[in-house]
């Protein structure tokens, strides 16, 4: 086929991705048959990632991809005719013309993109058990947990509904007799305990995994608004797929919570999207770096979820890419699978390394005139090994070629010009603000709320009436006589969280009406360490 002369020189069928002796071409109607993007560390993923990135956005392909270390964020800026690119072009028979790509940020934490946000319940036990690291015997408490929650009605949004269900179906040890506090909550208490033995230790080690997890920053992730996936399947006035990219700088510091979250998005994708079947070009792909994460340590239920999704979501549209550093860091089962390979340099200085080489060399169709496995060492910077499927889905002989130079901005962006991007994109302010509906969480306050209530209904005077004597009434229940001293039952653990909320109100009204500028935020900061401290206090002693 003839070399490409201009930036044009993706087709409305075919990517151009790079040229050796042959033209490395991607077939867009072969493209959901997935990929894999591999090499050690410096030898070009990255920029091979964006050029296939730009060439799927110019075929009106909308593209999420992962960006580990800020480099991708260039694709959203005009690129740079430095003298290398150009020499690369050159050679390539490029008229290099710089562009630029429709670019919207991401970030779990809300910090460098917009927030991304999903809740408890479409998470789903077997995803959340993966994030906690939870052995199959708190998998399975945790499989109870959100039966008894669909049974009930207890919708399941952020962090504190799990925690306020999993205290909620904890059996009951307090005090029994005629002077014992009505426990409001046991029917919910005998459901648990209809599934099986729900035992506190168990429940204890999975709130101690949710702390550690929310130490993360995982609690950010848990909320609503939560994500619609279309939102990532658009296009821009001139027709270009958008490039979203998810910054994941700091999010890799919670490994499993990158991998779970990337599975949760691909999960959420299958089982949103229709069957598509066989179209000329995908409705989204999907760049997973860092993709060996995903797999370390994963126990057979999540890998066969795994292997199903990548399967079957090719079907919906939908083609996915691993990038990770060697091939062998992904299960046959998913290899098996990639049928679209782009092999960067490896290096083998252990023997462990030559195997791992040899095993990669192993993944290609052969080419007569090429050593695959000597190739890989010696392949240069920008360098790679390509097959890419054709025809009928069969995948070409592995060829070495050099990988086109991208047309966006090689590198980062600036802090000044994410914040440029991010004031014009088409989901400014849909995310921005965090919204706390009423669900588990509330609904079990009101349950156990309900016992602080006078007895006649009066709301006021010392009868212990009233707002305040209503705090009285639960501040009462928790550190009555009726329980050992420090141990509260779970009903009174709640209703101290109802004492501590509304506390936390009063007090951050207070402080409110000391200025509006500074009221929302000093207010409940202030009130959360007063609360703290006073409840804190009374409750070591």
């Amino acid at each position: 086929m003839a070399t490409p002369d201009n930036k044009t020189a993706d087709t409305n069928e075919k990517i151009f991705i790079g040229k050796g002796e042959q033209t490395a071409w991607l077939t867009l109607a072969l493209a959901n048959r997935h990929g894999l993007v591999t090499g050690a560390t410096g030898t070009g993923k990255t920029v091979s990632l964006q050029v296939m990135a730009e060439g799927f956005a110019r075929a009106g392909v909308p593209v999420f991809a992962a960006d580990i270390k800020g480099d991708l964020s260039g694709i959203s800026e005009v690129g740079e005719a430095k003298d290398f690119i150009l020499k690369r072009a050159g050679e390539m028979g490029l008229n290099f013309q710089p562009d630029q790509f429709s670019t919207v940020f991401w970030d779990v934490f809300g910090e460098q993109g917009h927030p991304v946000r999903a809740t408890v319940t479409e998470m789903g036990p077997l995803l959340l058990s993966r994030m906690l690291d939870l052995n199959d015997v708190q998998e399975g408490v945790l499989n109870v947990a959100f039966r008894v929650a669909d049974e009930n009605g207890l919708t399941l949004i952020d962090m504190k509904d799990l925690r306020a269900l999993l205290d909620a179906i904890v059996p009951n040890t307090s005090k029994k007799g005629p002077d014992a506090e009505e426990d409001l909550l046991a029917p919910i208490r005998k459901a648990a305990q209809g599934f099986g033995n729900v035992s506190k230790a168990t429940v204890g080690t999975i709130q101690r995994q949710l702390l550690v997890l929310e130490n993360q920053g995982g609690a950010k992730f848990f909320g609503e608004p939560a994500l619609s996936l279309k939102d990532f399947m658009k296009t821009d006035s001139d027709g270009r797929g958008m490039v979203n990219i998810l910054v994941a700088d700091k999010l890799m510091q919670s490994p499993r919570l990158y991998a779970t979250f990337l599975l949760w998005m691909l999960s959420e994708l299958f089982e949103e999207l229709p069957e598509a079947g066989d179209l000329p070009k995908p409705k989204l792909v999907f760049f997973f770096d860092e993709a060996h994460l995903l797999f370390t340590d994963a126990p057979k239920a999540l890998m066969d979820k795994i292997e199903q999704v990548v399967r079957l979501i090719r079907s919906k549209g939908v083609g996915v890419y691993f990038v990770t550093q060697n091939p062998i860091d992904v299960p046959d089962k998913v290899l098996a699978q990639l049928g679209n390979r782009v092999q960067h340099a490896l290096r083998a200085f252990t023997p462990r390394d030559q195997k791992a080489v040899a095993a990669a060399a192993q993944t290609f169709r052969p080419n007569p005139k090429l050593d695959t496995a000597r190739v890989i060492m010696e392949l240069g910077k920008g360098e790679a090994l390509v097959s890419f499927l054709e025809g009928g889905g069969t995948p070409t002989m592995v060829e070495r070629v050099m990988i086109r130079p991208p047309t966006g901005r090689i590198g980062p962006i600036t802090p000044e010009e994410r914040k440029a991007l991010m004031n014009k994109t088409p989901v400014k302010g849909k995310y921005d603000t965090a919204v706390d509906a009423e669900s588990a969480y509330e609904m079990l306050l009101k349950r156990v709320a309900g016992t602080a209530a006078p007895a006649d209904g009066s709301d006021g005077g010392g009868g212990g009436g009233g707002f305040l004597g209503q705090i009285g009434a639960i501040v009462g229940t928790i550190f009555g006589t009726n329980n050992k001293r420090g141990r509260l039952s779970t009903g009174q653990v709640i209703a101290r969280d109802v004492t501590r909320s509304v506390t936390n109100k009063v007090i951050g009204g207070v402080v409110a009406d000391l200025g509006k500028s500074v009221g929302g935020s000093l207010g409940s900061s202030v009130g959360r360490a007063l609360v703290r401290g006073a409840l804190g206090g009374l409750l070591r002693r």
